[in-house]
């Protein structure tokens, strides 16, 4: 029989009531609270009197939670997992700095009463360390002060702003390394997101405890001040204002200040060293204790050491039992040592059979060099830090909005950037290579925003003037406190990883049938398949093979005719090989089945296609120069003939363009593809459409004819 549990009520083992587990979750159900009722408690002690029992409960709290931070610094394996340690540090620092003022208002009113007149904590630190002597407890106390202002804490605040600035300055290398082993395929997605999530926490760590430690530092010169003001103040109003002679008001004042100074400083004594460990720790991991054990545990060192202990030993004049014992025991410790090491040595000759290493690079197969890459994007080194640039504008984040949106756009899958540095490169500058061949380049500056006139006029403000490299417009990079500016005046801002994703987004488009392979194009058909099993089937490979729909896909890429329907085409290309095995003819049968979609990518913000036609004659002296059938028809026209062609086309077009159109060549069928190539050499994002392209329902509008 099954036992059912109900949800609001947990199982516990054995039967018994709540665990302590289950105990302390439900204290802390309500933390935020109790953590508010805390803090407006310490302020409140800045303000109100306290009894003398409520302070030495107070004391008592402030030395456990001191002993109890320092304890969980020694236990934790990493630095990150106390990430709260900086507001422990304010929380305790404005509690210690609230129970002195406390202390204070009650050691100034009530001092002339007597040792006691603050509580038994402090009477019972100020008598135990003076021991009846007031210059030795004086001189103790100062040397306490001292060594935790002097030494510790300006230590640990030094290596905590060191620690800070190489942890920031590391994170822009160690971003790329992540996305490197991202591309590369060595971590996952949600590998990837935690250790990014590390670097972002181990940033905010060290840059919190960077500051957390000027509290530790203002924590004890406040102590050493208020000591002082105790001190003298006490003294002051004892003899003028409560009638103790001199003798009696050192001698009480005195044990009051001590103590009260004592009963303070040693809890910020032993947080500084607790801050100290956590900054000090580094790169060890495992606790405190594995961290120096593995580290201080060296045989010669520890041979050494045992060797010089015992030469004090034998030395005249020197205590023989104390080194003696230390030599001993440094001994044995190296003689432990070497063991270990002999040990190693029998199993590094003779290994326990274990798992096959990974091979190291140097080892790999030469064929393994020969992988390339089909996209690369080379940075400079100023632009590393756009890898994860803190106002948002992550390039990693907007590379991967590209490829959702060209699989969008164009039914392409964008193969994965590979992000590599190139100390080769100027600082400022990128390469974009497609198959590791240079595609092309540009600068920009990681600081600031490139800004960009919509009409063309020149850009009225403070900045460097260049060329933008996708589209070779007039731009000027501006600083980032002029955004609001420039978009007042009505002019297009951009920052830097958006100007490098819009080169890679055209440099993608240009190159969509070189970075189409084989194996992309049968994972599009695998993906179909899944919906339109009886097309595919049908189509491939009775109809035409992989290989011949890679290159009808291929063709209409390199025209930037999306190929997300790819339905349509696969029923387009069962349709055109009925009759043909041409592919140049089979395209031209896809595309004229594409027309809707063709025309919709061309209409005009009029509603219309602007048109451009070309004249009966052309047409037929184009016609006139095909010769030959099927796959090696081609266009033989002369020389001359095709000059003055290309300046008819390139006069009227930029003619248009002027006047702020794009237009559309159309010609007829049969020579479309020739006109084409023709006009890609000299004008290739201009659209050429064949007449069995236009849509029944296309609106047109002829601007021109050739």
């Amino acid at each position: 029989m099954t036992e059912v549990v109900p949800a609001d009520k947990p199982a516990v083992a054995g039967g018994g009531g709540p665990s302590f587990t289950d105990r302390l979750k439900r204290m802390t159900q309500h933390g935020e609270i109790f953590l508010a009722v805390g803090v407006m408690a310490v302020l409140a002690m800045l303000i109100l009197p306290m009894p003398t029992w409520l302070l030495d409960f107070a004391l008592a709290v402030s030395v456990t939670s001191a002993v109890l931070v320092l304890m969980t610094c020694l236990f934790v394996t990493k630095p990150l997992e106390f990430g709260a340690f900086p507001t422990v540090l304010l929380i305790t620092t404005m509690l210690r700095l609230s129970l002195n003022l406390a202390s204070t208002r009650l050691i100034l009113g009530n001092g002339h009463e007597g040792t006691d007149a603050a509580g038994h904590v402090i009477e019972a630190f100020g008598q135990f360390v003076m021991g009846g002597n007031l210059v030795i407890g004086i001189i103790v106390f100062s040397i306490l002060v001292l060594v935790n202002f002097v030494v510790i804490t300006k230590g640990s605040g030094r290596i905590a702003e060191v620690s800070a600035r190489f942890t920031l300055d590391a994170m822009p290398g160690k971003q790329m390394a992540i996305d490197a082993d991202l591309s590369a395929g060595l971590i996952d997605e949600a590998s990837a997101r935690t250790r990014r999530k590390e670097l972002e926490d181990e940033s905010s760590f060290f840059g919190a405890m960077d500051g957390a430690s000027k509290f530790v530092r203002g924590d004890a010169i406040a102590g050493i001040i208020i000591t002082f003001i105790n001190l003298i103040g006490g003294i002051l109003i004892g003899i003028l204002d409560k009638g103790l002679t001199f003798q009696q008001a050192v001698a009480t004042y005195s044990i009051l200040t001590v103590g009260d100074g004592l009963v303070s400083q040693i809890p910020a004594l032993i947080i500084s060293v607790a801050a100290g460990l956590m900054v000090s720790k580094g790169t060890a991991t495992g606790t405190t204790d594995q961290a120096l054990a593995t580290q201080l545990s060296g045989e010669k060192a520890l041979g050494m050491s045992a060797a010089l202990s015992l030469a004090f030993a034998v030395i005249p004049g020197m205590p023989f039992l104390p080194f003696l014992v230390l030599a001993m025991m440094f001994g044995g410790l190296a003689y432990a040592a070497r063991q270990e090491t002999k040990r190693r040595r029998i199993a590094a000759i003779v290994p326990p059979p274990e798992p096959p290493k990974p091979v190291s690079p140097l080892d790999e197969p030469v064929t393994n060099a020969l992988a390339i890459d089909d996209l690369r994007l080379e940075l400079g080194f100023s632009l590393l830090p756009l890898i994860n640039d803190a106002r948002g504008y992550r390039l990693t984040d907007q590379i991967k909005a590209l490829r959702r949106q060209v699989a969008i756009d164009m039914g392409f899958i964008m193969p994965s950037v590979r992000i590599l540095d190139n100390m080769q490169l100027p600082g400022n500058s990128y390469v974009i290579r497609v198959k590791e061949v240079e595609a092309a380049r540009g600068e920009v500056r990681a600081t600031m925003l490139l800004v960009m006139d919509p009409r063309g006029e020149r850009i009225a403000l403070q900045g460097e003037e260049t060329i933008e490299p996708t589209f070779g417009l007039p731009a000027m990079w501006v600083d980032d406190s002029l955004r609001d500016e420039a978009m007042f005046r009505g002019y297009t801002v951009v920052d830097p990883g958006t100007v490098i994703t819009t080169h890679l987004t055209e440099v993608v488009k240009d190159n969509m049938a070189d970075l189409l392979s084989f194996a992309e194009t049968q994972k599009l058909i695998d993906e179909l398949k899944k919906t339109n099993e009886k097309l595919v089937t049908e189509v491939i490979p009775s109809r035409i093979n992989v290989n011949g729909v890679q290159r009808v896909l291929q063709n209409l890429l390199s025209e930037r005719v999306s190929i997300r329907d790819l339905a349509t085409i696969l029923e387009a290309v069962a349709e055109a090989t009925g009759y043909t095995q041409s592919i140049t003819q089979i395209t031209e049968h896809v595309r004229a089945r594409l027309a809707r979609q063709i025309c919709n990518a061309n209409v005009g913000p009029d509603g219309f296609i602007p048109l451009v036609t070309l004249s009966p004659n052309w047409e037929q002296a184009f016609a006139e120069s095909l010769i030959g059938q099927g796959e090696e028809r081609q266009l033989s026209m002369a020389p001359s003939k095709l000059q003055d062609f290309i300046a008819a086309v390139r006069q009227t077009f930029e003619r248009l363009s002027g006047e702020g159109y794009v237009p559309v060549l159309l010609v007829s069928p049969g020579v479309r593809p020739y006109v084409r190539s023709i006009i890609e050499r000299f004008r290739p994002s201009t659209i050429i459409m064949s007449q069995q392209e236009v849509h029944p329902r296309a609106k047109l509008r002829t601007l021109a004819q050739i």
